[in-house]
């Protein structure tokens, strides 16, 4: 799905390019308050809520596991394969607005390391991948949960079907693009129903593949689960026969947040695998988009890559004459990168929301302190 340089035309290259770039500045601002904690501290919003300390590291994990998973190109028809957007899945794990940010941090390095998806296509890719599928799928979901019974099988079963719906919303996005400045004449009622078709059979994998990962998490660890917060059901206790609600305990008195580094390591052992070693394994076949594109003659308006000859370039190490070797290497290479960037990235944004929730805190205080004087 990843969209080359020269299929659509300068203009609307640099739309989607400030598309991007608002959708980036829109969600560093939302994510400091999914990364600081606070969407989970109720009544305290805005200060930092009790897993505040964990988020950044897992969100950094969510890219670098998105990154390895989309190296797994999976068969979907004759001669055609797919792969994980993880927009969904994003935005489940750990929040629409961080989830953008993963997404991008992805496409990003994915097309300046590895030459996959083009360079003036970067705000394309990031509107279609990361901003549509996002969207789509945080509606799709949150609505889902709204009308069926709470449960952790509903967030496994809606993560599913928003997962599902996220990847032909995408692929028609972009078939509206093309038709609005794709650089070769094609009938675009053709390549809209070309686009949607295959796109359903690659939802339908992404559908499985966010549910099983959604459903592993929640599995262990619920509380890790941006989607999955209030599934926790209040304690009863039983009194003169009959069960009434327990008290809320003062929040000195609660207990400490679990820790999340076995999480974060068992996640990251995962994406290395993925990447260095099952990743060999994946269909060689073109993806959905290349595959309409040669078929409806896209591709006559690709251009070759900036850094079409750069030293990991189509996920392989320059150099590294054994194949099996080379793709792994350049798996590995790329769950690391991938992993200190966005945590890097989640780091500083989580940093500044502390930093302004302390300046407000200590505001508070001052007014607090003037109106006791007076």
């Amino acid at each position: 799905m990843h969209v080359p340089d020269g299929f659509l035309d300068a203009p609307t290259s640099v739309a989607t390019g400030v598309i991007a770039a608002g959708a980036v500045a829109l969600s560093l601002r939302g994510a400091r308050r999914e990364l600081a904690g606070s969407a989970a501290a109720g009544p305290t919003a805005g200060a930092a809520g009790p897993g505040a300390e964990r988020t950044a590291p897992l969100a950094g994990l969510t890219a670098a596991f998105i990154f390895a998973v989309q190296m797994l190109n999976f068969p979907v028809a004759a001669g055609t394969s797919g792969h994980l957007l993880g927009g969904a899945l994003a935005a489940i794990l750990v929040g629409p607005f961080t989830g953008v940010l993963c997404v991008s941090v992805v496409l990003l390095l994915q097309a300046i390391m590895f030459a996959d998806g083009g360079l003036t296509a970067l705000g394309t890719n990031i509107t279609c991948m990361a901003l549509v599928t996002v969207v789509v799928a945080h509606l799709v979901f949150r609505t889902l949960l709204r009308v069926l019974p709470a449960g952790r099988s509903t967030v496994t079963a809606s993560a599913f079907v928003a997962a599902l719906i996220s990847v032909p919303a995408s692929a028609l996005f972009f078939t509206l693009l093309y038709a609005v400045g794709g650089t070769t004449d094609v009938p675009i009622g053709s390549v809209a129903a070309a686009m949607g078709g295959v796109h359903i059979l690659i939802g339908i994998g992404e559908g499985v593949i966010t549910a099983l990962t959604v459903g592993a998490v929640i599995a262990v660890r619920p509380d890790l689960v941006h989607g999955a917060r209030g599934l926790a059901r209040p304690l009863k206790l039983k009194v003169g026969g009959e069960l009434v609600d327990a008290p809320a305990a003062p929040a000195a008195a609660g207990p400490a947040p679990r820790s999340s580094r076995a999480v974060w390591f068992a996640g990251l052992a995962a994406s290395l695998v993925l990447a260095g070693f099952v990743s060999f394994y994946a269909s060689a076949s073109p993806d959905g988009l290349e595959k309409v594109a040669v078929d409806h003659g896209i591709d006559r308006g690709a251009e070759e890559h900036a850094v079409a000859d750069g030293p990991l370039a189509d996920y392989g190490v320059s150099g590294v004459d054994d194949e099996r070797l080379s793709v792994g290497l350049a798996g590995v290479i790329g769950v690391g990168v991938t992993a200190a960037v966005g945590t890097g990235v989640f780091l500083v944004v989580r940093r500044r929301e502390s930093a302004r929730s302390a300046q407000d805190e200590a505001a508070a205080r001052e007014s607090t302190a003037g109106h006791g004087k007076s």
